[in-house]
């Protein structure tokens, strides 16, 4: 009988999970969770974080699923299941293209936050338009985006792949809101710039308000 305890990726380190969520746990509810409107979109991103640290160290339930429908026995994430199912050289573009690129992704997302939310703070509550908003209009939402794409990428599963398209849409509806409170609070100067610059697709050239 295969063991599912027993195996090189060491299921069952709850210790691991429980580090890996408090972290990125702790990053979200200091950024996010101070206003009400983001309480959802968070909630979901923290899920999100749940099921990824979860399956990789806890409990594997994606290899428990694909083991009854496919009758595979070693399918950790839906990587795997593309290994046994197109051959073992799809396994090198995994892990030497698509792992160092979700990398790079996660690390871009990580410093559009951390980036993003330090402007704001700076900006005491006055609209800014420089630095990464002149590129973009909500380059935290994006940041939070790449990261979890990146995490998808790193160990995609079943709940995570079904998480990432609902973090997409509160993440939308989010900036919406946001945006109607900042013209009601801002007026033209932010209608101009709504105008001038897109909201998660970052422009090629920066954004100047005198122009």
């Amino acid at each position: 009988m295969y063991s599912l305890t027993i195996t090189s990726f060491g299921w069952n380190q709850w210790v691991l999970v429980a580090i890996n969520v408090i972290f990125f746990g702790l990053f979200v509810l200091t950024l996010q969770f101070r206003r009400k409107v983001a309480r959802l979109p968070s909630s979901v991103y923290l899920a999100f974080t749940i099921a990824f640290f979860a399956e990789m160290f806890g409990l594997p339930l994606t290899m428990y699923v694909f083991m009854g429908v496919f009758g595979f026995t070693e399918i950790y994430s839906i990587e795997f299941l593309l290994t046994q199912a197109m051959g073992t050289e799809i396994s090198f573009y995994i892990h030497h293209v698509l792992f160092p690129i979700s990398k790079i992704i996660m690390g871009i997302g990580i410093l559009l936050v951390i980036y993003g939310w330090k402007q704001i703070f700076q900006g005491k509550g006055n609209l800014v338009t420089t630095g990464l908003y002149s590129y973009i209009r909500h380059p935290q939402y994006l940041g939070f985006l790449l990261i979890t794409l990146g995490m998808n990428v790193q160990w995609l599963t079943i709940i995570m792949l079904a998480l990432w398209p609902v973090l997409v849409i509160l993440y939308k509806r989010l900036s919406k809101t946001e945006e109607k409170e900042a013209e009601e609070k801002y007026g033209e100067e932010f209608l101009k710039y709504k105008r001038a610059v897109p909201g998660f697709i970052p422009r090629i050239k920066r954004y100047n308000p005198t122009s």
